[in-house]
């Protein structure tokens, strides 16, 4: 009875030792789950921060997302990932700045802008002038200004503001004649003179450089002729003055929602824009076709 009960004891107790070695071989586990869960909470952060220094600008792929491409560099330096959104339209960018979607955009004009305000109940604003873009008229079926038979095509884009600058460009080489007060707010209704009995075409401005094989001349603007492989410097049969209306009204500007304009990664994009490098690319690319603003 004796033996039997040492034998008992001996079994409790080496019941206990390998229950406690057991219990040793779990905690290892445990504690590298708990890791597994404190570095899954961490990552998040990490992740959400990098959000934070990415710059999200829609622009239209010539020249504006050529131009800003030149700046990701120089925003790499300041902490800043530039993710570039390209759009052939000049409505959408303006929708996805709007929406929170992007950050910013750059690939329009200041008049333009305004309009999309009235016209959409928006509130985007300017945060710096960059560029203008000379407009040009480009021949089409008739290969001279002088050469316009009457009656002769021509296509315009039909947006307000860039329709105002096309008959302004038309005006200033004697093709017509507008009302003395309407400037930049000009439609074809406004053109009081038209010996020519000239045609005017409206055009989404998009597709007017694509019209130039349908009609006689088109007024394009300067980025869709930069896309089309238009050089305005040797394929323009004229072009808005540099101290026209035109050039010193229509800056092309990074536009962004209202109270972002000094928010600091805004302000980094301007400078990056702003740099030497970026106006010695524009020079040396666009051969007038782009002129800087800074």
């Amino acid at each position: 009875m004796k033996k039997k009960w040492i034998a008992f004891l001996l079994m409790s107790i080496l019941g206990v030792v390998y229950l406690t070695g057991c219990g040793g071989e779990e905690s290892p586990v445990q504690t590298s789950e708990a890791n597994a869960s404190v570095e899954d909470s961490v990552e998040p952060e990490a992740s959400d921060k990098t959000e934070e220094k990415t710059i999200k600008i829609g622009a239209t792929p010539s020249p504006h997302a050529e131009i800003l491409e030149q700046t990701a560099p120089i925003l790499k330096e300041k902490g800043y990932t530039l993710d570039i959104i390209e759009f052939v339209d000049y409505v959408q960018p303006n929708l996805a700045l709007d929406s929170g979607d992007l950050d910013a955009n750059y690939f329009q004009h200041l008049p333009y802008l305004e309009q999309f305000n009235i016209e959409r109940g928006t509130t985007l604003v300017a945060a710096a002038s960059i560029h203008y873009e000379p407009f040009g008229i480009y021949p089409g079926k008739t290969d001279s200004i002088e050469g316009l038979a009457d009656g002769a095509q021509i296509a315009v884009p039909n947006d307000a503001t860039n329709e105002a600058r096309a008959l302004l460009l038309l005006e200033a080489q004697g093709l017509i004649t507008l009302k003395e007060d309407a400037g930049l707010n000009a439609t074809i209704r406004d053109i009081e003179k038209n010996p020519k009995n000239l045609k005017i075409i409206e055009i989404e401005a998009a597709q007017v450089v694509k019209s130039l094989q349908d009609v006689d001349l088109a007024v394009v603007n300067g980025n869709y002729a930069l896309e089309a492989g238009l050089k305005v410097s040797e394929d323009a049969l004229a072009i808005e003055d540099t101290e026209s209306i035109g050039a010193t009204t229509y800056a092309n500007v990074i536009a962004v929602r209202q109270g972002d304009e000094q928010s600091e990664a805004i302000q980094a994009l301007i400078e990056a824009l702003k740099s030497d490098e970026v106006r010695q690319f524009i020079e040396e690319n666009y051969e007038g076709g782009v002129v800087p603003l800074f």
